[in-house]
């Protein structure tokens, strides 16, 4: 090797460290907790003591508020709007009707108490639910009044009904990591995580019509066609589809609305987990 191509590869070792560094930065400084959560690890947990917006209070227990979210009637053109969709977007015209969806991801305490199971203690309840199978998530749904929702009602709900969509819930650029629970395993945003993290503790992601966690904490399991509101017929070979992004994605590209995750519906993955719709 010469000096000068010595030299070169120090230099583009360098910056590929100064890169990860400043975004592994949010883990020592806070700046991927949203205001009111605090670093421990991997993870963004409340302040001691506290229950920090946009989660509230439920009796002496800090929870994930019960919001439903109006999606209005959509059409919206999907397709490869950038590089890194090419061959994986088939271009298609979205029309779905006004719907509500959950603001917050199913937390384990939610999860226990839709199955009766309340009484007993839940470790980590403010914690994402995850490693259900597409029957379980849609048994949840069902307790809730709620249904999977399909993956084109998801995007709706992602693009903020907006037209064209954006490449995240938030808007068209700035994957950083106060703005999701995303590359947590292995990086850019942490290191070590074996599992999702606090629902909505990263609010600069929010979308416009203020649903959390869209884009990673964990993937959520939709349904390719629906009718009269019954899921994809139980059919528990066929391949499963959740969206989002994940605790465990580890490029940004994985976040995009566009993205998704393909998995057997028996599959009980720690990346997945569910939020429901519900009719207008």
């Amino acid at each position: 090797m010469t000096r000068f191509a010595a030299v070169g590869l120090v230099a583009v070792c360098t910056l590929a460290a100064i890169a990860f560094g400043l975004a592994l930065r949010g883990t020592s400084q806070g700046a991927r907790c949203g205001a009111g959560f605090i670093p421990a690890g991997p993870r963004c947990l409340p302040a001691a003591g506290s229950c920090p917006p946009p989660l509230s209070r439920t009796g002496e227990e800090c929870d994930a508020p019960d919001v439903r979210v109006l999606v209005p009637r959509t059409t919206i053109a999907i397709g490869p709007s950038d590089w890194e969709a090419e061959g994986r977007v088939a271009p298609r015209v979205i029309r779905v009707d006004a719907f509500r969806i959950d603001a917050f991801e199913a937390t384990r305490a939610a999860f226990a108490r839709a199955f009766g199971a309340a009484a007993n203690p839940v470790d980590d309840p403010l914690r994402a639910a995850s490693g259900m199978t597409r029957r379980e998530a849609a048994a949840f749904c069902a307790a809730r009044g709620g249904y999977l929702p399909t993956e084109d009602e998801w995007i709706a709900a992602a693009s903020s009904a907006v037209n064209p969509p954006r490449r995240y819930p938030w808007g068209d650029t700035g994957a950083v990591c106060r703005r999701g629970g995303w590359g947590l395993a292995a990086g850019p945003c942490a290191v070590s995580a074996n599992g999702p993290d606090t629902v909505g503790s990263h609010p600069d992601g929010d979308s416009p019509l203020g649903i959390h966690d869209l884009a990673g904490n964990v993937a959520e399991w939709v349904v390719t066609t629906r009718a009269g509101h019954v899921a994809d017929p139980d059919d528990d070979a066929a391949r499963g589809i959740a969206k989002g992004g994940s605790w465990a994605s580890a490029l940004a590209a994985e976040l995009r609305i566009w993205a998704k995750v393909e998995l057997d519906a028996q599959s009980r993955d720690g990346r997945i987990g569910v939020r429901c719709a519900y009719p207008p």
